[in-house]
């Protein structure tokens, strides 16, 4: 009710009577937001309001975080380091690459250094090849990044494109001779250089029945190359070698390149390193470099290569793939010299009378491949004669371009001398006879 005036007499709080049909809408607009539409804004636009002003709030929320934390990463942010790095270049996934520590004998490890596919494309990057470079290292990641290579195999690398590769030389036979003999009087470096000289670019055969000293054969010939060839690179391939074998080389030749896998790990990692040692030592003598790689052995080679194979081809006898000893022929007869660079000597271990018929026709298919077979005879190492050489069955190819004229004189008679002789007579008698002399130009100077 009002007044005269038009006053009501409850003043703003006031709420007049309605209609039932006012009150029908009064109802429905409280149940759409418990607002009513005379006295408010329309509620679905006030929602929208709302919305966003909770957007607009969150974007100025979120764009304060930003500002807040942004000096704080540029504080925390360290710059990249800059570090000379070295190492085997091993081809990656995706056509990317690592560089390999040359102390590791070709396995990876987490830290290795990392090579984009850019610089591996731009450079022509082959496996087994040796860069030194500078990397990017940043704190965040434990790979450094190689960003500038300095040397390829030791040759800058615009030098380096222009290299002659390794399928493309002349092959030529040996004709400079590697002295063995060392200053210790090692009986069995003074045998070799007169009985079965070894040359650069010798592809040597140790044919070995087991337990016949073919591991300490291959470490005597690796201390004769250290002492008389500085200029000559040496490479040590062990594969599927005992544990305990690989540390003694790895102690007693610390000169030495050796790339080595042992015999508690899987088969892909024995062809792996035996394919990383060979493209090592090719990329060297196709920089003019003369190489020595010693293996032990080429049968546990062959063995892995059909272990890999998983009988994909025909099977010999002995359960030889036919296809399996492809590479292993491949790596053995890569040895050469040659007229345009340097020269790759190869001298590998042969294991025979092991009982297995594989290994006799592994064997078999190598022999008459080499310059040099030298056969190791049970005999004379049950006797404890050492070195345990069966000297007739032994010998070099083309030796008169290895030996001088009084040398070869020497060793026809020697030979001539012992061959009605057994075996272990002819070698122990050979060797007590040497021994007497100090030096091979000693015992030369006393049968001529």
């Amino acid at each position: 009710m009002q007044d005269n005036q038009g006053n009501t007499p409850e003043g703003a709080n006031f709420v007049p009577e309605t209609s039932d049909s006012e009150n029908g809408a009064s109802s429905n607009s409280e149940n759409r937001g418990g607002f009513k539409r005379g006295n408010f804004r329309n509620p679905r636009a006030q929602n929208r309001n709302f919305k966003n002003q909770r957007g607009n709030f969150r974007n100025k929320f979120n764009q304060n975080r930003r500002r807040e934390a942004q000096p704080e990463s540029q504080e925390t942010q360290e710059p990249l380091e800059i570090i000379q790095v070295e190492g085997i270049f091993d081809l990656g996934q995706n056509n990317n690459g690592v560089l390999l520590d040359p102390k590791r004998g070709g396995k990876t490890r987490p830290t290795d250094t990392y090579i984009p596919r850019e610089l591996v494309k731009r450079f022509n990057l082959k496996r087994g090849q040796y860069l030194v470079g500078k990397a990017h290292k940043a704190s965040n990641h434990q790979n450094p990044k190689l960003r500038f290579i300095e040397t390829i195999d030791g040759v800058p690398c615009m030098e380096r494109k222009k290299v002659m590769a390794f399928k493309n030389l002349t092959t030529i036979a040996p004709d400079e001779k590697l002295k063995l003999e060392t200053s210790d009087e090692r009986m069995t470096n003074r045998v070799i250089d007169i009985f079965c000289p070894i040359g650069k670019g010798t592809r040597g055969l140790i044919v070995a029945p087991p337990r016949t000293g073919k591991t300490t054969l291959l470490k005597d010939i690796a201390f004769g190359v250290l002492e008389n060839h500085p200029e000559c690179h040496l490479i040590i391939l062990l594969v599927d070698e005992r544990p305990e074998e690989v540390t003694d080389f790895r102690i007693d030749l610390p000169k030495a390149e050796i790339f080595a896998s042992s015999n508690d790990e899987n088969i892909e990692t024995h062809v792996k390193v035996a394919d990383l040692a060979i493209e090592r030592a090719k990329h060297l003598v196709e920089v003019g470099r003369d190489v020595v790689l010693l293996m032990d052995s080429l049968t546990r080679l062959s063995r892995a290569h059909n272990a890999l194979k998983g009988g994909g081809g025909r099977t010999m006898s002995g359960g030889l793939d036919i296809r399996a000893l492809e590479r292993p022929r491949q790596i053995f007869s890569a040895a050469r010299n040659t007229e345009e660079a340097g020269s790759l000597t190869i001298v590998a271990s042969a294991l025979i009378e092991t009982g297995s018929k594989m290994d006799e026709l592994i064997f078999q298919e190598f022999k008459g491949t080499g310059n040099i077979e030298m056969v190791l005879d049970r005999k004379v190492a049950e006797l404890r004669i050492w070195p345990a050489i069966n000297l007739a069955s032994s010998g070099t190819r083309r030796e008169e371009l290895l030996l001088s004229a009084k040398e070869l004189e020497a060793a026809a008679f020697l030979r001539r001398a012992m061959a009605g002789s057994k075996t272990e007579d002819a070698t122990e008698t050979l060797i007590s006879r040497m021994s007497q002399t100090k030096s091979n130009a000693e015992f030369l100077n006393i049968i001529l």
